[in-house]
């Protein structure tokens, strides 16, 4: 683990960074809600062995809510009997990060991520990846970073204003599982608007699949078939977009 700074700014960002410093290219990988676990670093990995520089920022901790998260509340959520109660303890717990103020920070920590793999480690092409959580926040980075490279969105929630869809500059490659109704039914809005501005957008969505399908720590979400094939498919798009070599 590390700490991404800025002189310009009040955040100490720990993050953990794989990958040789001689890469050419850099991703910045966002976590899920449940923060900077054993899965990110996983996928950080397995992404710096294809090459790329990676920095997996923890952007939840200082709000203490993965501290509130434990393993009971999971287990009832895993639970069709106990489900519904453990939503509700979670959108309690989840309170802090639905704030606008949490939302402006955040995207102001992922900008000194960009900056600092720009301008210390001399990368040209930077992405962003993320899922659940991560993935909404590659939305938004996408819209607020005019020189990200490309952005990989799993299973996020996508920008609603068709002001912000304009301001997005790199493209974007998503991904849904299909039992993720209330996202995949708003896909139709979210292409119409990104064909009305030209942008660059391409979805993929995995039949018979749910919410976040691709954590392998996670037995009652795991699909490993669409997690195969997406990985697959997303590294076709960071090599169309940010491998230079």
């Amino acid at each position: 683990m590390t700490n991404i700074t800025n002189t310009h700014t009040k955040y100490q960002i720990p993050a953990y960074v794989a990958g040789k410093e001689n890469n050419r290219a850099g991703i910045i990988l966002i976590h899920e809600v449940w923060g900077l676990n054993k899965n990110i670093r996983s996928l950080t990995d397995r992404l710096a062995a294809q090459g790329y520089l990676v920095l997996a920022p923890d952007l939840i901790s200082h709000t203490g809510i993965t501290e509130k998260i434990d393993q009971s509340i999971l287990a009832e959520a895993a639970n069709p009997a106990t489900r519904d109660e453990a939503q509700k303890k979670m959108r309690a717990v989840m309170t802090p990060i639905r704030s606008e103020e949490f939302g402006r920070e955040t995207i102001e920590r992922l900008k000194i991520c960009f900056d600092c793999l720009r301008q210390e480690y001399n990368l040209p092409k930077i992405a962003v990846m993320g899922f659940c959580f991560g993935g909404t926040y590659s939305y938004s980075l996408a819209i607020n970073e005019p020189e990200l490279a490309a952005a990989l969105a799993f299973y996020g929630h996508a920008p609603e204003k068709e002001k912000e869809i304009a301001k997005i500059s790199c493209p974007i490659m998503a991904f849904y599982g299909e039992k993720d109704t209330a996202l995949v039914q708003d896909l139709q809005r979210l292409q119409n608007s990104m064909k009305k501005f030209k942008k660059d957008f391409r979805f993929k969505v995995y039949p018979n699949t749910g919410h976040a399908f691709m954590n392998d720590t996670n037995p009652t979400t795991y699909n490993k078939e669409a997690a195969d094939d997406a990985w697959k498919e997303a590294l076709q798009f960071l090599k169309a977009h940010v491998r230079s070599t």
